[in-house]
């Protein structure tokens, strides 16, 4: 295996994240996914990410139990604490550790801060890349 390069997870991940603040309405949270074209949010208080928010969350919470999502802001949802690897570790590594906690995105961190948001979906970048 000389000279193979490790894939890491910066190599895949979504730079950049977008950021709400915890008292973000769900309907609000959900309008800036389909703008920024992206599949989950990273959720502040205070300045400080504290948890994260996915299209899944809101269709399971909100679509599927049939509850109006005006009325609940992305507090009554996140997942805290996020589940974070840093930008460095083998993308390996992100696989096992989504499929461990049976999630599709994972918070990216640099020396402790996030700086973007891996997803399952993002795995799937290479193909797309070498198929032509």
């Amino acid at each position: 295996m000389t000279g193979m390069r490790m894939v890491t997870v910066d190599s895949l991940m979504r730079k950049d994240p977008v950021i709400i603040d915890v008292g973000t309405p769900v309907i609000e949270a959900a309008q800036l996914m389909r703008v920024c074209n992206v599949t989950s949010l990273l959720v502040a208080c205070r300045g400080r990410v504290i948890g994260m928010v996915t299209e899944t969350d809101i269709v399971r919470n909100f679509v599927g139990a049939n509850k109006v999502s005006y009325f609940f802001a992305v507090q009554d949802i996140i997942r805290s604490p996020v589940l974070g690897i840093d930008a460095q570790r083998p993308l390996s590594e992100a696989a096992h550790l989504m499929l461990k906690h049976g999630t599709f995105h994972l918070g990216v961190t640099r020396a402790g801060t996030f700086i973007g948001i891996i997803s399952a979906r993002d795995f799937l970048k290479p193909a797309l890349i070498y198929s032509g």
